[in-house]
C-alpha cells in the first residue's frame, strides 16, 4: 500500500539548507510534497521556487505581499501569500503541514519554530539558535505537545545517529546507566583561521571570514565558524536536545570534516559518524527517520582518508567558545544574551565596523554587563534579547 506523501514546508527556503533540502526532496518526489515556502531578501530566487514545487503557502516580507503577488500573477501561480512574522506562525502551525523544516538565521527564526512545535509537528532544525534563546521552554513544549524534534546540524544528526533508539526516542533516557553514555564529542572545522595566528585574524577581511574550507553556508554562519562562536552555539544546542550537561560535552577540532561527532561510552567505545561534507547527509537522515533514502551525496571513499586529525581547540584564540560554556553554566538568560550579542557583532564586522576578533570581546563585555533573570516565557526570551542588543549596539564605534 502507497504511504500518503509527507507535507513539508521550509522556512528560509533560500538560503544554503533550503537548496541542500530541496535537491533530497527533488529525488524523492514520490515520498514529499512542497506545500510551503519562505524567503526574506531574495525574492527572485524565492518566486523560481514556487515555479519549480508550486507550493499553497509562501511567506515573504510585510512589506513585499504586493509586488510578490503581481509576480505569482504574471507567472500564473496561485500560492497562498502569508506575510510578516505571523505569516510564519501560521505556515510552521498548519494543518497542512506534517513536517517543518526550520532553517531561517539567526532570533527571527525563534517563534515559528515553537508555534510548530506547540502544533506537535515534526520540526527538522536547522536554527540552532530556536535552542540557544529557549532550550527549555521549547523542550518543555515538546514534551507538552508530542512533537518531534530531529537535528539537522551535521554534529548534532551525528550525535543522534550515534545513540541507541531508547535515547533518540526519549532523551531523558541519556541518563539510563544501562546506556553507558559518558561523554558526547562535538567536532569543529576551526573555519578558517584555524591555522592562522591571532593577529592574522585580527587584520582578517570579511571575504576570508567568510570563505570556508569545507561547507557552503550563509555569511553569518560562516563568520560564527571563524570565530568558533558556531560551535558555542552547537555546544548550547547539544545540552538542551541531549539532555547532557555541558560539562559532558567536549569540542575537538577535525579540520578535515569527515567524523561529524561522536558518542563516548563508559566501556571505552566510541561510536562517530563519517560522511562527506554535505548537508544532504543529515537532511535525508532527518527527513525518512527512522529510515533512510538516497539524498544524492557522493560516496565516501575511506581510501582517500589517509590523514584524520583532532587537535585541542585553543580557547584564548577562539574565546567565543569558552564563553559560551561560561553561558551554559551562568544559565538561560546569559545564552540569550549572548546569541543576541553576537547577532549584533557578527552584522558590525560584516558591515566593516569591527574587527573579527571584536566579536569575541563585545560578547564578553555584554556577558559581563547582562543581569541574572528567571526566563519562563517568550516574553522574558525577548526582553533579554532586547537588552544584550541595546549593550551590545552600544559598544560599537
Amino acid at each position: 500500500m502507497t504511504q500518503p506523501k509527507k507535507r513539508i514546508a521550509i522556512l528560509g527556503a533560500t538560503g544554503s539548507i533550503g537548496d541542500s533540502t530541496l535537491s533530497v526532496i527533488a529525488q524523492n518526489l514520490d515520498r514529499y510534497e512542497v506545500v510551503g515556502l519562505s524567503g526574506f531578501s531574495r525574492l527572485d530566487k524565492l518566486l523560481s521556487l514556487c515555479q519549480t514545487f508550486l507550493p499553497k503557502f509562501v511567506c515573504v516580507p510585510d512589506d513585499k505581499v504586493d509586488f510578490f503577488h503581481q509576480q505569482l500573477q504574471q507567472l500564473g501561480l496561485h500560492c497562498q501569500i502569508l506575510s510578516g512574522k505571523d505569516g510564519l506562525d501560521t505556515l510552521a502551525s498548519h494543518d497542512d503541514v506534517d513536517m517543518l523544516v526550520a532553517s531561517i538565521v539567526g532570533s527571527p527564526g525563534l517563534s515559528s519554530t515553537l508555534s510548530a512545535v506547540k502544533a506537535g509537528k515534526t520540526v527538522l532544525l536547522a536554527n540552532k539558535e530556536a535552542l540557544v534563546m529557549a532550550g527549555e521552554l521549547m523542550i518543555n513544549e515538546v514534551a507538552k505537545s508530542g512533537a518531534t524534534l530531529l537535528p539537522l546540524d551535521s554534529e548534532h544528526n551525528a550525535i543522534f545517529q550515534c545513540l541507541p533508539t531508547d535515547i533518540q526516542q526519549n532523551p531523558t533516557a541519556i541518563h539510563d546507566k544501562k546506556h553507558g553514555i559518558k561523554k558526547l564529542w562535538l567536532t569543529a572545522s576551526g573555519g578558517s583561521f584555524l591555522d592562522k595566528t591571532f593577529e592574522q585574524m585580527q587584520n582578517a577581511s570579511v571575504a576570508q571570514a567568510v570563505k570556508h574550507p569545507n561547507w557552503s553556508m550563509g555569511q553569518k554562519i560562516s563568520v560564527d565558524s571563524s570565530t568558533m562562536m558556531n560551535k558555542g552555539l552547537e555546544l548550547i544546542e547539544a545540552s538542551y536536545l541531549f539532555n547532557m550537561p555541558v560539562v559532558d560535552i567536549d569540542v575537538v577540532m577535525h579540520p578535515q570534516s569527515i567524523v561529524h561527532s561522536m558518542v563516548e561510552y563508559v566501556d571505552g567505545s566510541f561510536l562517530a559518524q563519517l560522511g562527506s561534507p554535505d548537508m544532504r547527509t543529515p537532511i535525508a537522515h532527518a527527513l525518512a527517520y527512522p529510515e533512510r533514502i538516497n539524498s544524492g551525496v557522493e560516496r565516501l571513499d575511506l581510501f582517500s582518508l589517509s590523514n584524520l586529525t583532532f587537535l585541542k581547540p585553543d580557547l584564548t584564540k577562539f574565546k567565543c567558545l569558552a564563553l559560551a560554556y561560561q553561558a551554559m553554566q551562568a544559565g538561560s538568560y546569559a545564552c540569550i544574551a549572548l546569541n543576541a550579542s553576537n547577532e549584533v557583532a557578527v552584522q558590525a564586522f560584516l558591515d566593516e565596523k569591527i574587527r573579527l576578533t571584536d566579536i569575541a570581546d563585545m560578547n564578553e563585555q555584554v556577558l559581563n554587563q547582562i543581569q541574572s533573570q528567571k526566563i519562563a516565557s517568550l516574553e522574558d526570551i525577548l526582553a533579554v534579547d532586547n537588552q544584550a542588543r541595546q549593550l551590545a549596539s552600544r559598544l560599537l564605534p
